[in-house]
């Protein structure tokens, strides 16, 4: 059994259950990475992920945090499906008075070996909101137009690696894939400015809502 925590209160159950219900529509048969050192939790979802850690696609990570009522220590990964059965356990009687988690054992998946930067962040500026969605959508439309019907597996990975993988501008090296992860999880608030950050390697945007985390592009 993984190591059990205790979600704040009900709001906070019910802002992790819309986050991950969310990453579920991106990625159904998707896992949820969940850490803890300290009375805040943070859960990892990848909505864009390579095949395996020699894959050269993009892999985008969400990152949304929430409050816990005592300390934990926790690193596991289970299927988001497993979290909203929970949850919905939880929330689903309005006595409950204690949001307790416990899951059975942990997964693997090739991502959850990529851990981005924990320190050492530096905002290079922002991005308005009106341009990340709409990047996401013409991402979208692109996948879309490039993937015919009778297209799948390694052929279909590939073509959307490249287009998710290519880079918004050479000035910010943010991989297309993170707008289209931050619009599809929800993070993105109208005309809202979203902090751009970079170290080693990784570009993070940060909204009011969560975080998007990337390796910088390399392709434009």
């Amino acid at each position: 059994m993984i190591n059990p925590f205790v979600l704040a209160d009900r709001e906070t159950a019910a802002d992790l259950q819309s986050f991950l219900n969310r990453a579920k529509r991106l990625d159904p048969d998707g896992l949820v990475r969940l850490r803890a050192f300290g009375n805040i939790l943070a859960a990892y979802v990848a909505p864009i992920f390579s095949g395996n850690l020699m894959d050269s696609g993009p892999t985008v990570l969400g990152l949304r945090t929430a409050e816990l009522a005592a300390d934990a220590e926790l690193d596991a990964l289970v299927p988001i499906a497993a979290m909203q059965e929970r949850l919905a356990h939880l929330l689903g009687s309005e006595e409950t008075a204690e949001f307790k988690v416990q899951l059975l054992d942990t997964q693997r998946a090739p991502w959850a070996g990529i851990s981005p930067p924990r320190q050492g962040w530096l905002q290079i500026g922002t991005i308005n909101e009106n341009r990340l969605t709409q990047i996401a959508r013409d991402g979208i439309a692109e996948v879309a137009a490039a993937l015919p019907e009778s297209v799948g597996g390694p052929i279909a990975a590939r073509i959307r690696g490249d287009i998710w993988g290519r880079g918004i501008d050479l000035e910010t090296k943010v991989p297309t894939g993170a707008a289209f992860a931050a619009a599809g999880l929800g993070f993105l608030t109208e005309n809202e400015e979203v902090g751009l950050y970079q170290a080693d390697g990784w570009i993070r945007l940060s909204s009011l809502h969560g975080h998007v985390l990337a390796k910088v592009a390399t392709r434009f």
